[in-house]
């Protein structure tokens, strides 16, 4: 049976919601769940609940890191925060994947100095599933590496489109180039030396898509740069939230409009589940030697629970091996 290890003092709500999605996520996985934090806490969250407890156990860690400390310096000096100990039993081996709602570049960081790379892989890669109107796009890298080379994106590239067969099921997935232009010879020479380094490549690779093409689905993967992948995700964030504003207002105006929006709440809750992020959990940290997922910081417990359902896939699926064997070729 797979241990998945949940930092359960990182992010906006945790421990409450931590404990909580892990409890929930009994339900739907096979694994041991293993949270690490303050024992006598956590202890008192369970509490709350009915569970099988030989299937969630507890580490004790008596730190914890926040959003506002420096990733290199935080890492290194608390050596018995949550997350620490937790990367420590993934580098061990005594778990097979790691999830935290913590601070994102601590995440990295320990990933990269804690975990390891593996080998041939320059730059790990956070990769979001990007939800669409065709499904689930996989969109890397979303913030990890600001800087790129061609040779990172290729790498982004091949990460990116096995992860999206191995864990949402796409066959033989397709692969796009974020640009300023879908015409081959467009943008700056990062995107241009990607482009011809992918183009040469096994993957199935379509060519440039430009932004408004993302939320559409027309590739099953799409990459770039880590700074030009975490502008187009905040904006996305935004402009969803805009928008389900707007039609609460709209439908709630008047007893008419109130009336007008029965007929549509079926249809608005499909689509407001269709795109609604707790419902794939986190970004995977792909690049690194072991499965490690990076839950949104303000996750509730619905999206701590599919963070540990797709954790179990990540690690069942054996996507860390399938990547090192194609990074070899």
């Amino acid at each position: 049976m797979l241990k998945i290890v949940l930092d359960a003092m990182g992010g906006d709500n945790a421990p409450l919601e931590t404990v909580k999605g892990a409890v929930e996520a009994l339900d739907i996985v096979e694994s041991t769940i293993v949270l690490v934090g303050l024992e006598d806490v956590i202890e008192e969250e369970l509490k709350k609940y009915t569970y099988d407890s030989k299937r969630i156990e507890i580490v004790n860690a008596t730190e914890f890191i926040t959003n506002e400390e420096k990733p290199i310096k935080a890492i290194r000096s608390k050596k018995d925060s949550s997350m620490v100990v937790a990367f420590n039993m993934l580098k061990e081996g005594t778990v097979d994947a790691f999830i935290s709602a913590g601070s994102t570049g601590a995440i990295v960081t320990g990933g990269t100095l804690k975990v390891g790379r593996i080998k041939g892989i320059d730059r790990p890669a956070l990769t979001i599933p990007f939800p669409t109107g065709n499904g689930v796009t996989v969109l890397t890298d979303a913030g990890a590496n600001t800087e790129c080379k061609p040779k990172n994106l290729m790498d982004f590239a091949i990460m990116g489109s096995i992860y999206a067969e191995n864990v949402f099921d796409k066959v033989n997935p397709t692969v796009g180039l974020v640009n300023v232009g879908s015409e081959a010879g467009k943008g700056n020479s990062l995107v241009n030396g990607s482009y011809d380094l992918i183009s040469a490549s096994s993957l199935n690779f379509k060519g440039n898509v430009e932004a408004r093409d993302i939320p559409l689905g027309t590739t099953d993967v799409v990459v770039c740069d880590g700074f030009t992948g975490n502008v187009i995700l905040k904006l996305t964030e935004g402009v969803a939230k805009a928008f389900n504003n707007e039609l609460k207002e709209v439908f709630g105006a008047n007893l008419l409009t109130k009336l007008a929006a029965v007929p549509l709440l079926k249809g608005l809750k499909s689509f407001k589940k269709k795109m609604d992020y707790t419902e794939y959990g986190g970004a995977p940290l792909l690049g690194t030697k072991k499965p490690i997922i990076k839950a949104h910081g303000s996750s509730n417990s619905k999206a701590i629970r599919n963070a540990i359902r797709y954790a179990e896939k990540f690690a069942k699926n054996d996507v860390i091996h399938k990547i090192e064997e194609k990074i070899k070729e």
